[in-house]
């Protein structure tokens, strides 16, 4: 069985056991383990938590039925996908990228067993021949956002690669929302105002400490976020001069480089104490370009008129300098706790609250 994590814990290191670190008052036990590349996460109407995969090609449904925290029963509901990383739910059906398709799985809770033949809803989107990050949720409007990385460190792809764009399910019309963006692998809407909220993960090989990682948010349809010309808010990409005609939205918020952030989302459940309700989390999956590690946690950020005031750890990954897993995606559970995919050891952790204590050491390990 595995151990909880609570308060802020101090250094263990064991055989087959991982130390995380986790803000004062807050618990966290592995929901699910054994899950590949574990990518994109979504949450059923039921509670069912869905998985998507990179190179697996797998998509899972982990089913707590009794509410305890730790997953009983897994279900393959597809496999022999190309890189099905993307996973939204909506409405009963669960939507998954595979190549340049959405399929959609209807009425999915109802049949985790023998899920029904998927249906194609959209087959425009760039095939994986090149290697790239897409990311998609259902925004307020009830279209479906899909976010398409850049297939290049930096270069001046063409449409729609670098870009935001919504799609209506319904007539297959897409429209761009947003472009000039390196990969968006995390994107979420503000309770407040519905504007939409990215990050951006910097080029690589200008240093540790160029350029700055980035939370942006998108003001009004169409606009340009500067890559590759411009990072953060004024590096300048020395191999592409910037159009003189191109106005580009500077970042709300640069983070440290490298640090890769991934997943986001505005908490709007109720678990959590009250001061994080509404405010931001962002994944940040680790540096891979760095003399030194940085990222491999979660951070909240608070969030006053729409401005980012603090950037605050609440989860580290980091056991010494060591990574001990890469978060990756963030959702919200039916229960308020945080669910937290780690595409490097393939779990499922489920981050909540509970009364403050005094620090202590455990250990989360399996038998």
């Amino acid at each position: 069985m595995f151990s909880l994590l609570t308060g802020c814990i101090g250094l263990v290191q064991a055989s087959n056991s991982m130390h995380i670190t986790v803000t004062k008052g807050f618990g966290v036990s592995i929901y699910a383990s054994d899950l590949g590349d574990a990518k994109q996460i979504a949450v059923g109407d039921q509670g069912t938590i869905f998985v998507g995969s990179g190179k697996s090609g797998k998509v899972t449904a982990l089913v707590n039925a009794n509410q305890d925290g730790r997953v009983e029963r897994r279900y393959t509901i597809a496999k022999n996908l190309k890189y099905p990383e993307a996973i939204a739910y909506q409405q009963g059906s669960l939507y998954v990228i595979s190549d340049s398709r959405i399929l959609q799985y209807r009425d999915i809770e109802r049949r985790l067993r023998r899920p029904l033949r998927p249906k194609v809803v959209y087959d425009n989107l760039p095939e994986m021949d090149k290697r790239y990050t897409r990311v998609m949720h259902f925004g307020p409007d009830g279209r479906l956002y899909v976010s398409l990385g850049s297939p290049c460190n930096v270069c001046d792809s063409d449409a729609p690669f670098g870009s935001i764009i919504a799609i209506n399910l319904r007539t297959g019309n897409t429209e761009q929302i947003a472009s000039g963006i390196r990969s968006a692998k995390g994107f979420d809407w503000s309770p407040d105002d519905e504007h939409l909220w990215f990050v951006d993960s910097g080029r690589d090989w200008m240093g540790d400490n160029l350029p700055a990682d980035e939370i942006n948010r998108l003001d009004h349809k169409g606009q340009h976020f500067g890559f590759p010309y411009v990072h953060g808010k004024d590096v300048k990409e020395p191999a592409y001069k910037q159009p003189v005609n191109l106005s580009v939205k500077a970042p709300e918020y640069e983070l440290p480089a490298h640090v890769e952030p991934v997943g986001m989302l505005f908490y709007r459940a109720k678990q959590l104490p009250k001061k994080y309700h509404n405010q931001l989390f962002i994944a940040e999956n680790g540096s891979r370009h760095r003399s030194s590690k940085v990222g491999y946690q979660v951070v909240w950020l608070n969030i006053e008129n729409n401005k980012v005031v603090s950037r605050n750890t609440l989860m580290s990954f980091l056991d010494g300098g060591f990574p001990v897993a890469r978060p990756y995606s963030l959702a919200i559970g039916k229960d308020g706790a945080m669910y937290i995919s780690d595409d490097l050891k393939g779990n499922i952790y489920r981050l909540f609250y509970k009364d403050p204590m005094p620090a202590q050491q455990q250990e989360v390990k399996h038998d």
